[in-house]
């Protein structure tokens, strides 16, 4: 266009960021803002507003935020380009903060605001705060919206009220397949495949509506958790025979996932192996923690040199490794792996449970003792293991991945995160009520089979969210049937 002879005015700039924006280019935006500085265009709102947006698409949140502070008056485009560039950027609690501060300025938010919260909501998994969100969408005319319907139903359904993300489903009488692929997802993180399936066949009944390769995902990873290894091979086929979609690499990750929690280690190496996508290190990790759970200390070796050889900075990996080795009592072999990750200066990232409680978010690590009711948790789950005990619980030693004698693996095992959160539930919560509790990592088999006896000593149901799935506890058992 410039050898042509034909001059740059904001359109065209608007259009190039907008570019950068999409292709995450930071280089090539911020020549682009340079240029804008040497046309004039320091103060034209479209050129300011499409330079900010580039710079929080791309993850540059503190440039964005200054464009966006200095320009002389604010609207709702500009405080939207504010919450939607953290959203993405890991900063959940910031969003929330500033949709409040939003508010207080008068501003009036509107559909593209109610995305970013509500998803931000989600990743919290803050119920209550999502459920007054939801009233402010209802006030505002926005429930009709499919983009703030879909939020909805992840939100209710990554906060364990699968059963409120059904009835915004239901209501939703116009929905369109990102509301059916976001329900059918819903149920797969409940560990509901049948009824995924379910929904996805009545799905394919309506003549107006046609799967996209993000519902196939959902289903995938549906069977991945349910056991249902033939339903979701059949999946992929059907994808590629009848859709024509070409499964990506994500596809056949979720493919590895469902046969290796299956068992079928050997054959998820062999489509590994085979499939015409370039394979990287998240499809390798997923077959180590395969191994893990089916304790193939000899596979794992082998699969560990292509997860380290893909990368060999990732910390989970040499843990992962390290745990196999120490299941497998190769004391040696697990401590040679985490000199390793010494020598790299790699640490493993710690476990981390929280939850609401009355609009606040109380948050526990591993023998966590900064809560000010540290003390009277300890004490009070101290008397629940007891009573536990009685019942027939065995603490799971063999869980504790360490070289110690049985007196400090019990007491390791009392002071897991997940156990911390929800000791502080039964203290702070009127009975009957239920808990929910977030993880960020998998929960392990000994907190596994101590809230199915917390979930019956207390009449409680107690829902905990780790980094895979929902476990929906109740009456001494688990929504998962202890496949996980």
């Amino acid at each position: 266009m410039h050898e042509l002879g034909f001059l740059s005015d904001e359109f065209t700039l608007g259009s190039v960021l907008r570019g950068c924006a999409g292709l995450r280019a930071l280089v090539a935006g911020r020549q682009v803002h340079g240029f804008a500085r040497k046309c004039g265009f320091d103060f034209d709102l479209v050129v300011v507003c499409s330079l900010a947006h580039m710079y929080l698409k791309c993850g540059s949140l503190r440039e964005g935020e200054r464009l966006i502070t200095a320009m002389p008056s604010q609207n709702v485009v500009t405080w939207n380009m504010l919450i939607a560039g953290r959203a993405p950027n890991g900063y959940p609690e910031e969003v929330l903060d500033q949709y409040d501060m939003m508010k207080m300025a008068g501003f009036r938010p509107d559909r593209i605001t109610f995305v970013s919260v509500i998803s931000s909501c989600s990743e919290l998994a803050t119920l209550g705060q999502g459920q007054q969100i939801h009233t402010e969408v209802i006030k505002a005319g926005a429930s009709s919206t499919l983009s703030v319907i879909s939020s909805l139903i992840s939100m209710y359904s990554r906060c364990g009220c699968l059963e409120d993300s059904f009835k915004v489903f239901l209501e939703c009488k116009n929905g369109d397949v990102v509301c059916w692929s976001s329900m059918i997802a819903a149920y797969g993180f409940h560990g509901r495949g049948v009824e995924a399936i379910d929904l996805f066949n009545q799905m394919e009944q309506q003549e107006k509506f046609e799967a996209n390769d993000v519902t196939f995902l959902s289903l995938l990873y549906a069977c991945s958790h349910c056991r249902l290894k033939e339903e979701g091979t059949g999946f992929l086929e059907l994808m590629v025979e009848k859709y024509g979609f070409k499964p990506r690499i994500v596809h056949y990750t979720c493919m590895v996932d469902l046969l290796g929690r299956y068992g079928s280690l050997e054959e998820a190496e062999t489509l590994i192996k085979s499939m015409p996508v370039k394979a990287d290190v998240i499809i390798w990790k997923t077959l180590l923690f395969a191994c893990k759970i089916h304790k193939k200390a000899e596979i794992a070796r082998r699969i560990a040199e292509e997860v380290f050889r893909l990368d060999p900075w990732d910390p989970v990996s040499y843990v992962l490794l390290s745990n196999i080795h120490a299941s497998d009592k190769r004391w040696d072999d697990a401590s040679d792996v985490r000199k390793e990750m010494r020598e790299r200066k790699l640490k493993k990232e710690p476990g981390v449970s929280w939850l609401e409680v009355k609009n606040q978010i109380h948050q526990f690590g591993v023998g966590d003792k900064s809560h000010p009711k540290s003390a009277e948790i300890d004490s009070y789950l101290r008397e629940l293991i007891s009573k536990m005990k009685k019942r027939g619980y065995v603490p799971d030693i063999d869980s504790v991945l360490h070289d110690m004698d049985v007196e400090d693996k019990e007491n390791n095992l009392v002071h897991h995160s997940e156990k911390l959160a929800i000791a502080f539930a039964l203290l702070c919560t009127p009975a009957g009520t239920p808990i929910r509790v977030i993880k960020n990592l998998r929960v392990c088999s000994d907190c596994h089979v101590a809230i199915k006896y917390i979930s019956e000593i207390s009449n409680r149901e107690i829902t905990v969210r780790d980094c895979s799935r929902f476990h929906h506890f109740k009456n001494g058992k688990c929504s998962c049937g202890d496949y996980w």
